[in-house]
Parts: C-alpha cells; structure tokens; sequence
C-alpha cells in the first residue's frame, strides 16, 4: 500500500485574513485530509469552517499537539499516513513547526522516512524581517526574552552585540499584554543609533509597521499602542 503524506498547513495570522492567507491549492490538500495534529481544539475546528472543509468537522479526527505533550504521547500519530492517508499539521496561527510544537511530528516523520509536504502561508517572523529594511541575509528568531528586568536588558544588550558586530539582525516576540513594556525596555536599553522595527497585526486591516533608531522610537512609542495586539520586535543596523 502507498503512504500518506504528513502535510503542513499554515494557518491565517488572523480571524479577517483568511481569503489572503490560505491558497486554493492549500484548501483542496485541506480536503484531502481526515485527521489533523493540532495545537488546539477549538480554533483548529474554526480554522476548518472559515476554510469550507468539505467534510463533517465532527467526523474529522483531531490530534493534539503542544508545548505539553510528550514525545512518547505523539508515536501513533502517524499510523494513518502508514495505511495510505494524508495527515494535516495545523499551527495555531502562521506557519508549523517554526515557533511551533509540530517540529516534534516531522522529526518522526523523518526519522520513519515519511514524505512530508511543507505548504505556503503566513510567517509573521518573516513578513517583519522582509519589511523591516534590515538585514535579512544573516538573521536569528530568538522566541521571548527573560521577564526579569535586569535579566531582559542583558539580553537585549546580548542580541544588540550580535546585531552590531556580526551584522545579524534579530527576532523576538513578547507576550501581547507586555509588548509596550518591551518596546521602552528596547528604546532605553539600545544604543540610540540601533534600529527598530515593530510589526503588529500582520496580514490584518491594522497592520502597522515602523523601523526607527532607538533614540526616535524613546519618542514614537508613545504614539502607538501594542497592548495585546501580536507583534514582532525586529533589531539591527
């Protein structure tokens, strides 16, 4: 018998982007698929509906997926693809396995010499470094900075000298309801010549995008509000 594919879907960044973030090749390898890993339940259901699955969502299997599960937990996910069937990966928002659990899967799949299927669709990591007008040959996603203040300001000075001296400009994201915090941590802490990007809302109607030094954004943050809106924190020269 022929195998499945494990084939990963990227997933809208936002509720209102759907029509921009999910091709009509992806949504036809959508209804290909019977069961999905998922990060979680209820918005892997809503994803599905907003994208005209052409099956019974109650018939579909769901298997989950996150930064609790344990490997041994996740060995029999792939067993469908085995017996011919296509298996879904879905992140909770943009792309799997990057700032994702689902790399834990494709590392089975790999390791079993399963044909996995990488798809087109929205990073929000890579849509603010192509905007942000820094380098985006040598580049680092470095996931969330410590929460402790002094140990906060020793890794945005961290990331600063690698930014500087290596010419690597670097990622980060903050928890949404801390993400005015770290825009006047990264203003104070950085050298008034290093520069900035926020990107918030990507894909989304209020999309917002700016790169300044540090020394201006000590100024413009206060003309803008990040409180709970996802955003990505760009560095660099």
């Amino acid at each position: 018998m022929e195998r499945g594919h494990l084939i990963l879907f990227p997933v809208p960044i936002g509720a209102d982007d759907i029509d921009v973030s999910l091709p009509p090749a992806n949504k036809a390898l959508l209804d290909t698929c019977h069961t999905f890993i998922v990060e979680e339940l209820r918005s892997a259901r809503r994803f599905l509906k907003r994208a005209g699955f052409a099956h019974p969502i109650d018939d579909t299997q769901f298997l989950l997926l996150n930064e609790h599960t344990r490997p041994d937990e996740i060995t029999h996910y792939l067993d469908p693809v085995e017996q011919g069937a296509n298996v879904g990966l879905l992140s909770e928002a943009g792309l799997p396995c990057v700032a994702d659990p689902g790399s834990m899967i494709t590392r089975i799949a790999q390791r079993r010499g399963i044909t996995v299927v990488p798809l087109i669709g929205p990073s929000s990591l890579m849509l603010a470094l192509m905007a942000s007008g820094l380098n985006g040959q040598s580049f680092a996603f470095n996931g969330y900075l410590p929460v402790d203040r002094q140990q906060r300001a020793s890794s945005i000075r961290f990331l600063e000298s690698l930014a500087l001296k290596q010419g690597q400009t670097q990622l980060f994201i903050e928890a949404p309801y801390r993400n005015n915090q770290m825009l006047q941590s990264l203003s104070e802490t950085l050298h008034p010549d290093t520069m900035i990007c926020v990107a918030c809302d990507l894909t989304l109607p209020s999309q917002y995008i700016r790169t300044l030094s540090a020394s201006s954004w000590r100024v413009e943050r206060e003309k803008v509000n990040l409180h709970k809106r996802n955003t990505v924190f760009v560095i660099g020269r």
